[in-house]
């Protein structure tokens, strides 16, 4: 009988699951998949630059978890998803499930920010703002950049209805097998947070784990660069097979950026949309059975 995942990381982006997945692979209980954001699950997630694994080629990505306690698939986009968290439980029923959330206005702006340094067409629009004002048409399916790899990730405001997403994970699954963490908080105190994970996970909560900074913020290089990849005839990308084209997407994202603090939101802007988004950070604490004073600094 194959090995199934049995631990799941399931989001938000922009949210510190990165971090969380590379201090959960080095513990000797816990393995996780090499490749992460597999998105096996999430029969809704339109990825438009791959095709979904097929079960028996998913599973074999778990075939070498051994004796590991735990098998971890880490996929970002699980929480988004509407139907993940019922699939995950349709194969898994008694996984755990790690969901990562931050501010939902902090969580937007990172996400654009992300996308704009991706740089081959993830977004198109060099202002927050104006990106946010899009929405309707790109739900309409307009104004779209042809290589988005997942429109639905450009419906900003949809990305960061944590309460909904995580109360479909809370039905499916129950509390008990829920863990939801807050990255203002975790930032804090990483290592109380993940002490706490792998309690909750009955694993030795005391690993030798590098609690290190991880995919922090960047910023690009040359936006000429960038805009000239942008121009790229679609037909030339297309040429390209899939994974030739996301292996070079990838080495030139990373030699045209550097680390760097992201651009501070402009203060008028965060105000309207902490403002906007003021009933559904209530909704969110209301989720989580308690308020987050993080979220509610000054």
């Amino acid at each position: 009988m194959p090995r199934r995942p049995d631990l799941f990381i399931v989001g938000a982006p922009k949210c510190g699951t990165t971090a969380m997945t590379r201090y959960l692979e080095a513990h000797p209980d816990i393995f996780v998949a090499a490749r992460k954001d597999l998105h096996f699950h999430g029969s809704d997630l339109a990825f438009r630059n791959r095709n979904r694994e097929t079960e028996d080629a998913y599973l074999a990505r778990f075939a070498d978890a051994g004796q590991a306690r735990w098998a971890c698939d880490s996929s970002v986009w699980y929480l988004h998803s509407q139907r993940a968290a019922a699939e995950i439980h349709a194969a898994s029923p008694d996984a755990r499930i790690i969901a990562m959330i931050r501010h939902p206005v902090d969580a937007m702006h990172a996400l654009w920010s992300q996308l704009r340094l991706n740089g081959l067409g993830d977004e198109d629009i060099p202002d927050f703002a104006a990106a946010l004002a899009a929405e309707p048409d790109r739900r309409a399916g307009r104004r779209i950049p042809p290589h988005t790899p997942l429109p639905s990730a450009l419906h900003y405001r949809s990305v960061v209805s944590f309460s909904a997403q995580l109360q479909r994970y809370l039905i499916a699954f129950g509390s008990d097998r829920v863990r939801v963490i807050v990255q203002e908080e975790m930032k804090v105190d990483t290592k109380a947070a993940l002490v706490e994970t792998l309690e909750w996970l009955g694993v030795d909560p005391e690993p030798p784990v590098e609690l290190r900074p991880v995919n922090t913020s960047k910023a690009v290089r040359s936006e000429a660069l960038r805009r000239l990849l942008r121009a790229t005839p679609a037909g030339v990308k297309d040429a390209m097979p899939a994974g030739v084209r996301r292996a070079l997407s990838r080495r030139i994202r990373k030699l045209n950026s550097r680390h760097a603090q992201r651009v501070p939101l402009d203060p008028d802007l965060r105000a309207q949309l902490v403002a906007e988004l003021a009933p559904e950070v209530a909704r969110i604490e209301a989720v989580l059975g308690r308020p987050v004073p993080a979220w509610h600094a000054p």
